[in-house]
């Protein structure tokens, strides 16, 4: 299968590669099909992205689809860098088989989780998973 341009790009190039040290929210997922690993930090101030980073143990579509999401999150707001996420995965999905789904919503899952651990932290909630997806789109801004 013939990866479009922008996607071989990220993958030989890959942007915003490690970790936060002092991050404000880390998401961590594994794809148990394939045994990719991915970690996203994220460094919020005011409600907005302002930095982001991943570590990927995987293939060249995890690896690409994390570069791209950290890129178009920095500088977003919270509730603005979750629709990005799900809609450039959608995006990339659009243009692969099916086969390769798996490997390319990581990054979204793994944005998703550090956005709540976020959250969780600023509201003073401890236990993770202590909020329901749609109450978190209620309650960012």
């Amino acid at each position: 299968m013939e990866y479009p341009e922008f996607l071989m790009d990220h993958f030989q190039s890959p942007r915003n590669v490690g970790e936060i040290a002092d991050a404000d929210g880390t998401g961590i997922v594994k794809n148990a099909t394939c045994g990719d690993i991915m970690q996203m930090s994220i460094k919020v101030k005011e409600d907005v992205i302002v930095d982001a980073k991943f570590k990927t143990f995987g293939c060249g579509a995890a690896i690409a689809t994390s570069s791209i999401i950290t890129e178009k999150v920095k500088g977003k707001g919270i509730k603005e860098a979750l629709r990005i996420s799900d809609e450039t995965a959608k995006d990339i999905l659009s243009q692969l088989s099916r086969d390769k789904f798996p490997c390319f919503t990581l990054a979204a899952d793994a944005l998703r989780l550090a956005i709540e651990e976020y959250y969780c932290n600023k509201q003073k909630i401890h236990d993770k998973g202590g909020i329901r997806e749609e109450d978190l789109e209620k309650i960012l801004p």
